[in-house]
């Protein structure tokens, strides 16, 4: 494994260059030191577990701080680090000059390993051209998912009237850390750059990848439906939405949904309901990847070394107003402070005890249905979006409970909300919810609220600090460490 960290290491230097140096966006990894020789050696790379496991450096912990589903509890806000308090306030700079973006840091290395993939493995030695093929494939759709972070992250939400001049992050296709003169690309070069990558990879990917950590072709065709849909083309997200489900389902071991009805009962899988929260879940168990069609995971518990510690974080009054009492996903909150400490006003947290909990953001089969009915609902399948929607509602809550109001079902734009409220349901404190609302901010048929956070001051629901959200901050600024090595770059504003 020597030749592996040693190649983990020269790509974690690439990023130490971009944030410390005045060197441009890369530079110091040695040229002419290849360590990986055979095919073998290039599959371990994939294998490489900051692939699929952003613990302990947040994976989405920062934008699980800027749903609007959250507010936060001043007990232990007033003690986190200021990185989280900014997220939540809705800062316009998040990270202080002496702080390292670890999200970024974690996935430039990323990037740095899948260039590395896709460029060499086809003059690998020891492998079939078809083994060849599938990683470099499994290479592009790893790349896909992390510019699908960058764009979302560093670029405004997609407008196709403004996308091209809208700017974004640089396109980096080498592992070459020698070069230089990088520039930001534009949101819709970024855009096209990830459709390119999927379009090409899913081809030759597997429909059953070696483990739900890595790229198979459900995956790719469900990451790209996704993308389609940011990008506001329903029709070209339903083709690949239907065929990740496809080929999900043809799957030797496909993700399939938990039923909540039986897991929470007596002798399932989730029960019982202990003070540390329902046993064996997900949530607790970051390897159960039943419900997985991509098993990308990070730490969204107390601070615990974490990049951005979520200790105050508790379930927003309109996220509470979302669920009916039935609704099984309630059993994963409880009334409490984190280590069990009662919280007197009766707000609601995610079970924390003993650092939990996980959650999954690669692509879940849940996601992959509501992604579905959305993409139906824009098309005017408004029956077909209410099928995907009860599917998922039916593994979640009693089926009495389950059925979409008819009201609802008459109206595309009150179904598109009703999606995106079940979403929040389903996701609620993950961080989905953040990208949500840079979506509807520019979706025609929606209309966007006005976003607030709430601060608790004590146990009382009217002794509240407020915090707004500007539109401006929809899109993050980069941070002032790249900034400052990188001054060709303009930021946001």
């Amino acid at each position: 494994m020597k030749k592996y960290r040693y190649i983990l290491s020269m790509a974690v230097l690439l990023f130490c260059s971009l944030i410390s140096c005045k060197k441009d966006f890369l530079s110091v990894v040695p040229l002419g030191k290849q360590v990986a020789v055979t095919t073998s050696d290039y599959g371990l790379i994939m294998n490489n577990q900051d692939m699929y496991l952003a613990n302990p450096t947040g994976g989405w912990a920062g934008p699980a701080l800027m749903g609007d589903d959250v507010s936060a509890e001043a007990t232990y806000f007033n003690s986190a680090q200021a990185r989280s308090q900014q997220a939540f306030k809705w800062g316009d700079d998040i990270y202080q000059p002496s702080d390292t973006p670890t999200d970024l840091r974690n996935w430039i290395t990323n990037l740095y390993l899948c260039n590395k993939v896709i460029n060499e493995v086809m003059s690998s030695t020891g492998g079939t051209a078809q083994q060849k093929s599938a990683l470099q494939a499994e290479a592009r759709a790893s790349r896909a998912w992390l510019y699908f972070q960058f764009v979302n992250y560093y670029g405004k939400p997609y407008k196709a009237s403004t996308a091209a001049t809208d700017p974004a992050f640089p396109i980096i296709t080498t592992a070459d850390v020698t070069a230089n003169g990088y520039s930001r690309n534009s949101v819709q070069e970024v855009y096209d750059f990830i459709v390119n990558d999927l379009t090409t990879a899913i081809p030759n990917l597997p429909v059953q990848n070696t483990s739900a950590t890595r790229f198979a072709r459900p995956a790719a065709e469900g990451l790209l439906g996704k993308v389609y849909l940011f990008m506001n083309n329903g029709s070209a997200a339903l083709t690949q939405i239907t065929a990740a489900l496809t080929d999900n389902a043809a799957a030797t071991t496909p993700a399939r949904l938990y039923d909540y009805n039986k897991e929470f009962a007596v002798g399932g899988k989730f029960y019982p309901i202990t003070t540390n929260g329902p046993t064996n879940s997900p949530e607790v168990n970051y390897t159960d990847v039943t419900e997985s069609v991509l098993a990308y995971t990070f730490f969204n518990g107390n601070y615990n070394g974490n990049s951005f510690g979520s200790d105050f974080i508790v379930l927003s009054p309109q996220a509470v107003a979302l669920f009916a009492p039935s609704d099984l996903r309630l059993n994963f909150y409880t009334a409490h402070y984190i280590n069990n400490v009662v919280n007197p006003s009766g707000r609601l947290a995610k079970y924390k005890a003993f650092g939990t909990p996980y959650a999954k953001y690669g692509l879940q089969i849940s996601e992959l249905y509501l992604l579905s009915a959305e993409a139906k609902a824009r098309l005017n399948n408004l029956s077909g979006a209410e099928t995907d929607i009860e599917t998922l509602r039916k593994c979640r809550m009693p089926v009495a409970n389950a059925t979409v109001p008819a009201a609802i079902v008459a109206s595309q734009p009150a179904l598109l909300q009703y999606i995106f409220d079940e979403r929040e349901r389903e996701f609620a404190t993950q961080g989905y919810r953040w990208f949500d609302m840079r979506r509807i901010s520019v979706d025609p048929l929606l209309t966007a609220p006005t976003y607030n956070h709430i601060l608790y001051n004590d146990a009382t629901s009217t002794n509240t600090t407020i915090y707004p959200l500007s539109p401006v901050r929809l899109t993050q600024r980069l941070s002032p460490y790249i900034m400052l090595s990188n001054p060709q770059f303009t930021d946001n504003p």
